[in-house]
């Protein structure tokens, strides 16, 4: 810093003014210390501004330790968002979803003395812990249930399933199936409220819920083995691409093509989605900007603002193959 202020022909004060965004130091001053900093690449020595500080800057983040696509496409987005912050995240991953791996988890969150929490296991289980718990500090979910607080940022799933029920009723199918995600989860819920209301919209009955999985392919291929016998059903709106693939897998074994005899929807926008046989139409997430909505929610909450809230991330269908008017009738 020191360094820097020789070169930038100002006292060390106003390089920290400068540093830290203080708006009294005059723009072209400014601008003299910010080409000083480039010129001599300058970083900010973090560890001495938490001592000199009290406070730690750091934002504790529980996460469910799994594969899944969109858990870890959410962390991705948040550590992209902190980066534009003055704050660091601290991560926690739970294995399962019961109130002592929650507890334990925030217990050694806590140990870094964290400014806020963001929770990131959208199981009924996990939110309603984190909603009880006395954690002394702000606490956001992420994909919660937005009727109970307002620390909530989500992708708004019930639109997402709309989106889907109705692409799949507007290329003439009479009736759409839900392939549903595990119980508990908040976003299987959500899937199945949006799809319900869609398909009540249009003036038809929802068929019974009758098939699920646990959000992998192999529990759709499962379903889909059942799901094949019924020679009636001709659309399906799967709750994530893996058991779209399991379930496009199973119809496939079993004579039922793609999409000439089912048309099916899933929900996420894998990478891989655009690659499966057929290629999936899906409803993508904008898992990027809920991570900054989530990190918006944080510095407000700081700064003050104690029933912050942020509106839920819209989703986006995406048509390709896997989908097409029904079958003739025979």
């Amino acid at each position: 810093m020191a360094d820097v202020a020789a070169l930038a022909r100002v006292s060390h004060q106003t390089v920290s003014r400068v540093v830290n965004g203080d708006s009294r130091v005059r723009p072209a001053t400014a601008q003299r210390v910010n080409e000083a900093i480039r010129e001599l690449g300058y970083r900010r020595n973090i560890a001495a501004r938490l001592l000199a500080s009290s406070r730690s800057r750091t934002v504790g983040v529980v996460t469910w330790g799994s594969s899944q696509f969109g858990p870890s496409q959410v962390v991705l987005g948040l550590e992209k968002a902190a980066r534009s912050t003055d704050y660091r995240l601290s991560f926690v991953s739970i294995a399962e979803t019961t109130p002592e791996a929650v507890q334990s988890a925030f217990d050694q969150l806590m140990e870094n003395k964290p400014e806020a929490i963001i929770v990131i296991v959208p199981h009924e289980t996990v939110l309603r812990i984190a909603q009880d718990v006395a954690l002394d500090v702000p606490t956001v979910l992420l994909e919660g249930d937005l009727s109970r607080t307002p620390l909530t940022a989500g992708v708004d799933n019930v639109q997402g399933a709309r989106l889907a029920t109705r692409h799949l009723l507007d290329l003439g199918h009479t009736s759409v199936v839900h392939l549903a995600g595990p119980p508990g989860w908040n976003e299987a819920m959500a899937r199945i409220e949006g799809w319900r209301a869609e398909l009540q919209a249009a003036g038809l009955h929802a068929p019974p819920l009758r098939w699920g999985g646990d959000w992998s392919a192999w529990s759709g291929y499962r379903a889909g083995i059942a799901l094949a016998r019924e020679k009636d059903v001709t659309a399906v709106f799967a709750a994530n691409d893996q058991m779209a693939l399991g379930l496009c897998a199973a119809l496939r074994e079993q004579g039922r093509r793609v999409p000439e005899d089912v048309s099916i929807v899933g929900f996420d926008d894998l990478p891989e989605s655009e690659f499966f046989a057929p290629a999936l139409t899906t409803v993508r997430q904008d898992f990027w900007e809920l991570g900054r909505r989530a990190m918006v929610l944080v510095e407000r909450v700081l700064a003050g603002e104690e029933n912050a809230s942020v509106d839920l991330v819209p989703t986006t269908l995406i048509v390709r193959a896997s989908t097409a008017p029904p079958p003739p009738s025979p």
